[in-house]
């Protein structure tokens, strides 16, 4: 089995430890939190190694990182794990759920956790440091920037584009051919029919009736 040492020590990094002890191909070592951070010797059994000594303790050549930070300032805390474990040489483990149904041309970046029940769709691209929680529809053709965070029952159509480090709220929906600007926050069930500027927050907004009858025919 491959080893794995998980950067953090949070309720993220104790729910990555079961998924990739029970259905990886990996088996993890250590978690790593910086000194400041470290409140006990040991979590799940093993032990959690100051960030500052992981090097020398865990080195690349012998362990694969997992950064299990949420979305903590805006994805900016785990991006900037990432990145330093990245400068620092170490290869990144990438989970897909073996309950996930991910096509087989989809593409998944490094670094990327996806849970049970997600779909990902032909042709779509997941890109690295992404998170998407369970039960997500990724329509086909859709490209997930980098350091992306998607939660759950999101729907993202088609020949959409989510901008880097994005946070996608609980039951939102990105119509067809979408563009997300980086850097937004997309609240719990809004709905995006317009392109997003990026570094801003869209919430849902009241439903409104519409010009016509729910009865009248509509084009599929």
């Amino acid at each position: 089995m491959k080893r794995l040492v998980i950067v953090g020590a949070g309720e993220f990094a104790e729910i990555a430890f079961q998924y990739f002890s029970h259905d990886s191909d990996y088996e993890v070592a250590a978690f790593s939190v910086d000194a400041e951070f470290i409140k006990t010797p040991e979590l799940e059994g093993l032990p959690i190694v100051a960030y500052g000594e992981l090097m020398d303790r865990y080195p690349p050549a012998d362990y694969d990182i997992f950064v299990a930070i949420p979305s903590t300032q805006l994805n900016r805390l785990r991006t900037r794990f990432y990145n330093d474990a990245k400068q620092k040489g170490y290869r990144f483990a990438t989970y897909v759920s073996s309950r996930a149904f991910v096509w087989r041309n989809a593409k998944i970046g490094e670094n990327t956790f996806i849970f049970e029940n997600n779909v990902i769709q032909p042709f779509v691209t997941v890109g690295n440091n992404c998170v998407l929680w369970s039960g997500n529809h990724v329509g086909h053709r859709t490209v997930i920037n980098d350091n992306v965070f998607v939660t759950s029952h999101v729907v993202i159509s088609g020949y959409c584009n989510i901008g880097e480090s994005s946070f996608l709220g609980v039951n939102a929906t990105i119509n067809d051919h979408i563009t997300i600007g980086p850097r937004c926050v997309i609240g719990s069930g809004a709905l995006i029919a317009k392109d997003t500027d990026p570094d801003k927050i869209y919430a849902t907004m009241p439903a409104r009736a519409v010009p016509g009858k729910s009865s009248q025919d509509t084009e599929t």
